[in-house]
């Protein structure tokens, strides 16, 4: 698709300069919108009907997130079933509203495209923090998710990140007026972008990626997600007990290495759970499913042969 939308900013961490931004599709497929109550608009891609049940690609949450991070699975998959992936609350083509953005607004953002758009069970992919997200989903409306593939999720790490008061704390800090813009800018300029994006690849990163995360982050109203994202405030508590461990549906964890988290508390977790399982697939560093795409579809499309 070649449509594009264009926004002239001014950028104060950027010395002033107005830049002329367009942002095009981040997948070749239609693009169309629905309203989530006291949200706005979520904008999502979808191919055409194709057969079988439905496949959701939720990207993840960070500096520039957006569809695109999703773009390998939905190439590969689109004709052979229906695909759809949205863009989540904040980024992409969906509004992105100055709120207190926090897990809540996702988890009613993807619970109201499932309702609206998917309609059937569907089997649910996501990506790092998505994957909270998206096991929170399953939860609340287990009727509309079939089954779970987590790539690289959040919640299973020895790390610990800032959250409750303190997250608050900071937030409070890099939103001022000037300092939380001026941040963000400096961290979506082109260089920032490649070397964060290349903290996740073993190899070289794909050059159209960065281009597309560049874009997306020079929209009116990109940084006011990601700085709750920064200071903590989208992660839960606790996930595996809080989350993970509630999903009642056949769950699939795809991983290797990440810059960002470790997966230490995930084999403990794993025992005794008979709808979980695991699968390494290396060397990768939490996106699979860009340098290692055949064994990472190969792996998604054993797991849902055995679900039937």
């Amino acid at each position: 698709m070649n449509r594009s939308t264009v926004h002239t900013l001014n950028f104060p961490g950027d010395l002033g300069a107005t830049r002329r931004v367009a942002l095009p599709e981040a997948l070749d497929a239609q693009r169309a919108r629905i309203t989530v109550p006291g949200f706005g608009q979520l904008s999502y891609y979808s191919t055409g009907p194709g057969k079988g049940r439905p496949l959701v690609l939720v990207h993840s949450i960070n500096a520039a997130p957006s569809a695109y991070e999703m773009k390998p699975l939905f190439d590969h998959y689109r004709g052979a079933r229906p695909v759809l992936a949205p863009d989540l609350p904040g980024f992409g083509f969906t509004d992105r509203p100055d709120i207190h953005y926090q897990p809540a607004v996702y988890v009613k953002a993807l619970v109201e495209f499932l309702r609206k758009v998917a309609v059937e069970p569907v089997d649910l992919v996501s990506l790092s923090l998505g994957g909270e997200f998206a096991a929170q989903v399953a939860i609340e409306v287990p009727e509309l998710v079939h089954s779970l593939v987590l790539i690289s999720p959040t919640g299973f790490s020895t790390r610990t990140i800032p959250g409750g008061k303190t997250g608050m704390r900071v937030h409070g800090v890099i939103s001022l007026p000037g300092l939380g813009a001026g941040a963000y800018a400096l961290l979506t300029t082109t260089p920032s972008i490649r070397y964060f994006l290349g903290k996740s690849f073993v190899g070289p990163v794909p050059p159209a990626m960065v281009d597309y995360a560049y874009a997306t982050t020079h929209q009116p109203g990109a940084r006011f997600a990601p700085l709750y994202f920064l200071a903590g405030q989208l992660f839960t508590k606790d996930a595996p007990n809080q989350i993970y461990g509630r999903v009642q549906q056949p769950v699939l964890v795809l991983y290797d290495q990440d810059p960002n988290i470790d997966f230490d508390h995930l084999a403990p977790f794993l025992a005794g759970r008979a709808n979980w399982q695991a699968q390494r697939i290396g060397p990768t560093l939490g996106v699979p499913h860009w340098e290692k795409s055949a064994e990472t579809t190969a792996a998604m499309d054993k797991f849902w042969a055995a679900q039937g």
